[in-house]
């Protein structure tokens, strides 16, 4: 609940107009984000497993704020570009093994100056303060995403530690 309050406060504060979410799930967080855009605004959120489709849209659908979501189903490395627009605002919560990709994605063709990120679970239960296993691709990902953002010269960025820790991101 707190990361949800969270979420809605800085999308008053930052005020966008386009909010794209990656990683769905039950919706929670894309209703978050939503009480708090102001009329007009859209956000369009992607969620890779389909069977998660019906229950976040019967969601949004009872929600006061549903109508300025839209959902999409499929891989959001796909997906994202294909929209064609530039967002004020990204939420990354989807597979942790692909936010580098994310991120590399975002800053390539989603994201200007001025714009935000936020990544979601980058400390990951603190598995990204030791040496990551061989085989464990999620916090090896979160490292390199982690690395990636503090060696980028175009942003700036401050980790919240609140749940799983937070990374907000803005783009110079």
């Amino acid at each position: 609940h707190i990361q949800g309050r969270l979420l809605e406060m800085l999308v008053r504060m930052l005020r966008p107009q386009r909010i794209l979410e990656i990683g769905t799930f039950t919706g929670y967080s894309a209703l978050s984000m939503a009480a708090g855009l102001e009329e007009g605004g859209e956000l369009h959120t992607i969620e890779v497993e389909d069977e998660l489709e019906e229950l976040a849209q019967s969601f949004f659908d009872r929600s006061p704020h549903g109508a300025k979501i839209r959902l999409h189903i499929g891989s959001a490395l796909d997906i994202a570009p294909a929209l064609g627009m530039e967002f004020d605002l990204v939420f990354i919560d989807g597979d942790k093994r692909e936010y580098p990709d994310y991120y590399r994605m975002a800053m390539r063709t989603l994201v200007r100056s001025g714009s935000y990120l936020l990544a979601d679970n980058i400390l990951w239960y603190g598995k990204v303060t030791e040496p990551a296993a061989h085989n464990d691709r999620h916090t090896q990902a979160l490292l390199e995403f982690n690395r990636m953002v503090v060696e980028d010269p175009r942003v700036e960025n401050v980790i919240v530690p609140l749940r799983d820790g937070l990374n907000l991101i803005r783009v110079k």
